[in-house]
């Protein structure tokens, strides 16, 4: 037996630590995978929101939600907006009581998207500050990266430097990482103090 995916250890220090009826944030909604995973970990008291520019993610994510037969899954608000504004747009009672925001960065992983379409360093990290400030204690941030992509390398280079550079008075953060495959995606977690 391997080691677990990428997305598949994000999915559990997030189910480790998210409780039902917390509110949680999906910064790039992608195919939806992960918003229906935090949907279904808040509960039907908990609130989940999902970032996107682009309305086909949107869609996308919509259908796997109407998909799900499970009548437990959380309200879901869809939004077609960068994740760079999700302080912005986030009502203020949630601020500090987000319990986790997961980020899955790149491009949107389906046959026909535009993949030059992609997340850009500068809105990833002014969402990542974002998330510290609206993340409560011991909340979690998981950040999927795509260093394999134009544009990811440089990408996840700076946001693994930010990380990095985060003082341990606001979080820990970990790497999880197959380091003889420096292309492949790759883990990066933080956990607010």
């Amino acid at each position: 037996m391997g080691f677990m995916s990428v997305l598949s250890f994000a999915h559990k220090l997030i189910g480790e630590r998210l409780q039902p009826g917390e509110s949680a944030i999906d910064a790039t909604a992608g195919t939806g995978q992960d918003t229906l995973f935090l949907a279904r970990i808040c509960g039907r008291r908990g609130l989940v929101y999902a970032f996107d520019i682009q309305p086909e993610a949107l869609a996308l994510t919509r259908q796997r939600l109407d998909q799900e037969q499970e009548a437990r899954l959380s309200e879901v608000t869809l939004l077609q907006q960068s994740h760079a504004e999700m302080d912005d747009v986030l009502p203020r009672d949630l601020h500090g009581k987000v319990g986790a925001i997961m980020f899955n960065l790149g491009y949107l992983p389906v046959e026909g998207a535009d993949a030059s379409v992609i997340t850009m360093t500068d809105s990833t990290l002014t969402a990542l500050e974002a998330s510290l400030r609206l993340l409560r204690s011991r909340g979690i941030v998981t950040i999927v990266l795509y260093p394999g992509h134009t544009g990811g390398d440089t990408e996840a280079r700076a946001v693994e430097e930010w990380a990095a550079a985060l003082p341990s008075s606001i979080g820990q953060t970990i790497v999880y990482r197959q380091i003889q495959k420096p292309a492949a995606p790759y883990l990066i977690a933080i956990e607010k103090r």
